[in-house]
Parts: structure tokens; C-alpha cells; sequence
């Protein structure tokens, strides 16, 4: 099983940082920011740092075909008004991503923002293959739950996207479960899931699922992750996601809320990857993180 979380990438240990957060959890894989993901500042890539961590990758049996760099939110290729700024800047944190080492990176397909999806697919696939030239970094569209004016909120429209690029080794898909939850798709049976990803995209386009559980009913189009088995997917559907033998040569990424209380965030990651290990629900697992980390 190919299980990680999401890490931080800090100024100070940068990858090596991010490794040593994934081995603390007890994952064989991460995701990552290069930067904030809300603004455009980026620090130089410290190269002896990535050595260090590739390492450190190597002691630890992580491949690093299975980590997942994750875009920025700021990036919207779908309507028109960013279009310059998005293209400079992906194609900037792709250079990135390659100096680091790695070579996938998802890419929430963007919002339309009044204009519609079709004009909006459109744009996409126009940045798409302006992005796509002189690199080895593959993009992998995420499944997206229908909030506001988000565009990608179902295996058709994400097909449409994929269509358009010139460069198809260079495009896949990250399937998140929350997201597909909340955009109306029945993950109680996975299978059933797959088959119609498959018929409509092709299950050789699963590059990335991002495992996280729902706060909302099916068909909410909300968009909020909840832990592990605390949420309307719940425990046994998400264990059944998890290892299903159709993708488990897939990463998986937790990107589940940190757990609070009256002073402070915890990251439940350790916890969750230990449930999702030993197929069973800990119905304590808020006072546990809690007790762990205090």
C-alpha cells in the first residue's frame, strides 16, 4: 500500500523537512507545497537539503515516483483574467518541481467565474498546452466537488479536458474522494466508480487519489473534509477505497483536518495511516492525537 499525507516543505529543512514529517507518520509517500499555496512567494530550492532528503527517502523505502507536489490554489486557468499570470507561474513551479526531483503535480482545473464550463474547458486546455512544452512534469486535474463555479465536478468534464492537451503522456488525474462524494458519484460501491472512470477516462489516467472523508451528504457540492471514518463516507467505504486492488499501485494522499482543541491544531496522519494499516476504527482517535502531541 502506497499511503502518505499531506507534509509541510518549511524555509529552514525544505524536502528534507517534508521526508522527515512523512517518516514520523509512518508513510511511504507525501505531498507537498513548494510554497504557501494562497500567495506567489517561492525560496530558492537548497539543493543540498533535497540530497539530504532523497537520502533519507532512499533509508525509508519512499519512491519518489510516488510523491505528489501540489499547485497552488492562486492558479486559475479557466477564466481568462489570470490567464498570463498562470501560465508564467506554472510553468515556474514545474521547473521547480523537477529540481526538486519529482515529477507529478495536481492541479485543481479552476473555476469559471461567470463564464461557463464550456468556455471554460476551453481555457484550460489553451494553458494546458501552453504549460505542457519543454518539461517531464505531469499534471494531474483533481476531482473537484462543484463548489460556486468550479469546473472538473465529473469524469466527463475532466475527459474534456484531457481531450484537448497535445501532450497526453503529460496529463492524468487525481481522484479525491471527498470531492466526488460531495459532486454526487456513490463511493459505497468503489468498483462501480472505477468502471465508469474507466469507461470515460481510462483507469491508466489514476495517477494520484487523495483519501479524505466528508463532512457533507452525498451531492452536497460543499467541498469539507472530515476524518477517517468520522464522516458521511465513513470507515469501511473508505478502508474498501484504500484497498481496492484496482489502484494499489496508486498513491494515496490524507488530506483530513488537523485535530483541535482549546490551544492548539494536531496533525491526525500518524493516527489515520494506523487505522487504515490495521483496518480498524478508533473511535478515540481525537484524544489520542491529542494526548500524543501534548
Amino acid at each position: 500500500m502506497i499511503i502518505g499525507s499531506h507534509v509541510s516543505f518549511s524555509k529552514k529543512e525544505q524536502l528534507l523537512g517534508s521526508v522527515k514529517e512523512c517518516v514520523s507518520y509512518g508513510a511511504n509517500t507525501f505531498m507537498f507545497y513548494t510554497g504557501a499555496p494562497q500567495n506567489t512567494v517561492r525560496m530558492p530550492i537548497d539543493i543540498n537539503l533535497r540530497d539530504e532528503a532523497f537520502s533519507l527517502m532512499k533509508e525509508n523505502g519512499i519512491d519518489s515516483k510516488n510523491v505528489i507536489v501540489h499547485a497552488p490554489y492562486i492558479v486559475n486557468l479557466a477564466n481568462e483574467k489570470n490567464f498570463l499570470f498562470s501560465i508564467s507561474f506554472l510553468r515556474d513551479e514545474l521547473k521547480r518541481v523537477e529540481e526538486l526531483g519529482f515529477d507529478k503535480v495536481v492541479l485543481h482545473p479552476g473555476s469559471h467565474v461567470g463564464i461557463g464550463s464550456d468556455k471554460a474547458i476551453e481555457n484550460i486546455v489553451y494553458c494546458l498546452n501552453k504549460v505542457l512544452v519543454d518539461t517531464n512534469v505531469k499534471i494531474l486535474i483533481e476531482t473537484m466537488a462543484g463548489k460556486g463555479t468550479e469546473v472538473g465536478i465529473n469524469f466527463s468534464e475532466i475527459k474534456r479536458i484531457i481531450d484537448g492537451v497535445n501532450n497526453k503522456n503529460l496529463i492524468g488525474v487525481c481522484l479525491d474522494t471527498c470531492h466526488i462524494h460531495d459532486a454526487g458519484y456513490d463511493v459505497s460501491d468503489f468498483d462501480d466508480v472505477l468502471t465508469e472512470f474507466d469507461n470515460i477516462i481510462g483507469l491508466d489516467k489514476l495517477l494520484c487519489i487523495h483519501i479524505n472523508d466528508s463532512k457533507n451528504v452525498i451531492g452536497a457540492h460543499k467541498d469539507r473534509h472530515e476524518n477517517i471514518g468520522y464522516g458521511h463516507i465513513g470507515f469501511d467505504n473508505m478502508i474498501n477505497i484504500i484497498y481496492n486492488e484496482r489502484v494499489k499501485d496508486v498513491p494515496k494522499i490524507l488530506e483530513t483536518p488537523y485535530v483541535k482543541d482549546e490551544k492548539d491544531s494536531y496533525p491526525p496522519y500518524k493516527f489515520e495511516i494506523e487505522m487504515i494499516k490495521d483496518k480498524k476504527f478508533n473511535s478515540n482517535l481525537y484524544d489520542d492525537i491529542i494526548k500524543f502531541y501534548k
